[in-house]
């Protein structure tokens, strides 16, 4: 059983070194497109910029939140450790909300709703 708790804690640490190298891959990509948006004629847009920026880093979130899951469950589960993981949970969550906010200009639930109503005019 010890051994099974070794894997999982090893596979939760790939995950979180995953989540970390795709906020930092996004970064790059998205800096890179930026400075390298004028020579292709096109105009360089800072609001883009955020846009990919965010959509990087929300990704990287998603990917931290299941490894801080995964690495939980291997754990001793007590009370200390749980609530440690409701409030990252909590955290991140905020985190993503506000840069999705910051992408879209609304929060997700409301997307849906304009989508539906798009859908029942048609």
């Amino acid at each position: 059983m010890e051994t099974i708790a070794l894997y999982i804690e090893y596979i939760a640490r790939i995950i979180e070194v995953a989540g970390v190298l795709t906020i930092l891959i996004g970064t790059i990509l998205s800096v890179g497109k930026f400075i390298f948006s004028r020579q292709n004629g096109n105009k360089r847009s800072y609001k883009l910029l955020r846009q990919e920026l965010g959509k990087g880093i929300l990704l990287g979130l998603e990917i931290l939140v299941a490894a801080d899951i995964i690495a939980t469950v291997v754990t001793e589960p007590t009370m200390d450790k749980v609530l440690t993981l409701g409030v990252i949970v909590i955290i991140r969550t905020f985190l993503s909300l506000s840069i999705e906010l910051e992408i879209e200009g609304r929060f997700p639930w409301q997307r849906k709703s304009s989508e539906n109503r798009l859908d029942q005019n048609s």
